[in-house]
């Protein structure tokens, strides 16, 4: 192979590169660019004008605030799919968005998002109404409607403003946050955002929002906690009265099989053993969720759900003593 094919091939991953980048964000400067790519301000124009050559719309806008951004087009740019096959992809990865598969949903609302930004109008009709026909059955997550998923999905990726009516304690309240990841349990959808009114991070399920909506206002992003960990975290333990703590005596991918995620968390600690970290708001029941695992465990916190162990097995003694022997007739 010579020098001057091994160049082309360089220059053709650089500029797949440089349309994953601008897919993902909204708006790039030519520094940001230059820097990500490794090249200078003057080879990004001259992708970018190889990327118009091939029909993707990419604009460059000037002054404050602006930069290159991926418009949307007349028609769909190359990306081998035709209006058929575009329509079909997209309802598939929506249906995905609310599948049981691990890793999938998650997965499928990116692709949906870097699709959408490029779909043209005539198509994004027959997406909505194709998806609109499209039910399942079974267990899975709780439904929400796919256009919050996608204007969310939007606003974590352009990185604005979004605001959204949720319950609260006196009823519903207006919140205006920075929205970072969606983040998907085994039964709903929640979004990890930096609430601007309380100043500090929450995590909010999909399904209780309306009047969603997102600002152009953009945002520096903040040092972030980890989406995942942080949102199940509140969701088994934080919102509960009591917070328990058990050692359970087997390993834990073992009972993570057990346990649905959403009702607790669940960490390795050495061979044959994890600890699981649950919340509920009496005692007794997140006791008797770990004692149906069927596995030994120490209470590791707090303190009173050791003295629910002895009173609860006192219980049971109790009622294997009062129900005696079988008879005859009941074996």
């Amino acid at each position: 192979m010579d020098a001057g094919s091994g160049e082309e091939r360089g220059t053709t991953e650089r500029v797949l590169t440089l349309l994953g980048l601008l897919q993902r964000r909204r708006v790039w400067t030519g520094p940001e660019l230059a820097d990500r790519l490794g090249v200078t301000a003057r080879t990004v124009r001259r992708d970018v004008e190889r990327l118009r050559a091939l029909g993707y719309p990419v604009h460059a806008d000037q002054g404050v605030g602006g930069g290159y951004r991926l418009g949307r087009g007349q028609d769909l740019p190359p990306l081998l799919l035709d209006d058929e096959e575009a329509i079909s992809t997209a309802v598939s990865l929506l249906a995905g968005a609310g599948g049981a598969v691990a890793g999938a949903d998650e997965a499928a609302l990116r692709a949906l998002a870097k699709l959408d930004r490029v779909l043209p109008s005539r198509l994004r009709e027959q997406v909505r109404t194709l998806s609109g026909a499209v039910e399942s059955f079974g267990g899975g997550r709780t439904p929400v409607d796919a256009a919050v998923l996608m204007t969310l999905a939007r606003a974590c990726r352009d990185q604005v403003e979004a605001g959204f009516d949720y319950p609260c304690g006196e009823g519903v309240r207006r919140r205006r946050v920075e929205p970072y990841r969606l983040v998907a349990s085994d039964r709903r959808w929640y979004l990890l955002a930096f609430d601007l009114d309380r100043d500090d991070w929450r995590s909010f399920r999909v399904d209780r929002m309306s009047g969603v909506s997102a600002r152009t206002w953009r945002f520096r992003p903040r040092t972030a906690p980890e989406a995942a960990p942080y949102v199940q975290e509140g969701v088994t333990s934080r919102v509960y009265r009591y917070q328990a703590r058990f050692l359970v005596h087997a390993g834990a991918e073992t009972v993570r099989a057990q346990i649905p995620a959403s009702a607790a968390v669940v960490r390795g600690r050495g061979s044959g053993r994890c600890e699981v970290v649950s919340g509920a708001d009496d005692l007794d029941f997140v006791l008797m969720r770990v004692v149906v695992l069927g596995h030994g465990f120490e209470v590791l916190d707090p303190p009173e759900l050791a003295r629910r162990c002895d009173v609860l097995a006192e219980r049971l003694r109790a009622a294997g003593a009062l129900g005696g022997p079988p008879r005859a007739h009941e074996s």
